[in-house]
């Protein structure tokens, strides 16, 4: 009976790891004017104390509030220095990167990973002398070297050092001809895919959201996609032509038939999609749960991100 007993619980702790690879600490959620909560998410393996932050625009603040929840443990500078391995940043706008600019004075050394026309913005705007003291190992002198720009190729993946996780990024349209990233993180055979601000296909007049979905069909089939973040800025009722390359309820359900398309609607039955960078103004914050409830005709989990609430996927 013991032998038994033991291998059914073997049997259920490696069926309770296949189903939770990742934990996921949101530091900010929102897009816009509240400084305090900007698009920043913790993630790593489950189990580890070693993250990277996919895009960084509130840091300090976001690590005190995990703390206070109990998520993280010390002080919020150790746990800037000690357990925040690297920055995936999507793209150059101050939402995204605010915290990593602001905190880098009492940082670590550690890598900025992402794109080329990211990095590029991050050595001529914000590292730069002009704006902010380089605290980078390129760009203008003196550099500082206290940070190292990894720059991703896209479709190629690439490690995410001192965290056993990799990455693969993906440009994507965010108000064209401007650009941002989506960054697909492995650990190893579970996967979570991180949109950073992005329009959709027909408004931006682009197929980089048909190319990633055509990337990561495959994975959502086989079920080693285990969650998608992906932004919803406006509610319904802003024109298209006012979305500057962001998502509303209507075109998030639109893009996702289109993935559905290519994976089969039941493999997004109930499929974690988090809803990121609502931005605040008006009544946004509650109409825009409330038209994404309404027309969810593939019946995805809608997740809701809060700041200092802990995600496993």
């Amino acid at each position: 009976m013991k032998s038994v007993f033991t291998a059914l619980t073997i049997v259920f702790s490696q069926f309770a790891y296949a189903q939770t690879s990742f934990q996921v600490i949101p530091l900010g959620v929102k897009g816009g004017t509240d400084e305090s909560n900007l698009s920043a998410y913790m993630i790593a393996p489950v189990g580890s104390d070693n993250y990277v932050c996919l895009d960084a625009g509130t840091l300090h603040y976001g690590i005190e509030k995990a703390i206070h929840a109990k998520l993280l443990s010390g002080n919020a500078a150790d746990v800037l220095k000690r357990n925040i391995k690297g920055f995936l940043i999507s793209h150059g706008h101050l939402d995204h990167l605010a915290g990593m600019v602001i905190n880098s004075p009492d940082d670590s050394t550690k890598q900025i990973y992402g794109l080329d026309y990211c990095l590029d913005i991050l050595k001529d705007k914000y590292f730069s002398w002009k704006s902010w003291a380089n605290f980078a190992d390129e760009g203008e002198k003196p550099l500082l070297n206290k940070y190292h720009y990894t720059q991703l190729s896209p479709g190629i993946e690439a490690p995410l050092q001192n965290t056993g996780m990799q990455v693969t990024a993906f440009p994507l349209a965010h108000s064209s001809p401007y650009q941002s990233t989506a960054f697909l993180v492995r650990h190893n055979e579970a996967y979570v895919l991180y949109l950073g601000d992005t329009g959709a296909d027909s408004v931006e007049h682009a197929d980089k959201l048909h190319q990633l979905w055509q990337q990561v069909a495959p994975l959502l089939k086989s079920k080693q996609l285990k969650g998608l973040f992906i932004e919803v800025s406006f509610a319904n009722q802003q024109a298209d032509k006012l979305l500057f390359g962001h998502l509303t309820p209507h075109w998030l359900m639109s893009e996702l038939q289109d993935l559905a398309s290519l994976a089969g609607a039941s493999a997004l039955k109930d499929f974690p999609v988090v809803i990121t960078h609502i931005k605040p103004g008006g009544n946004r914050e509650q109409l825009i749960p409330q038209q994404l409830k309404a027309y969810n005709p593939l019946q995805v989990k809608l997740i809701i991100p809060e700041q200092a609430k802990l995600l496993r996927f």
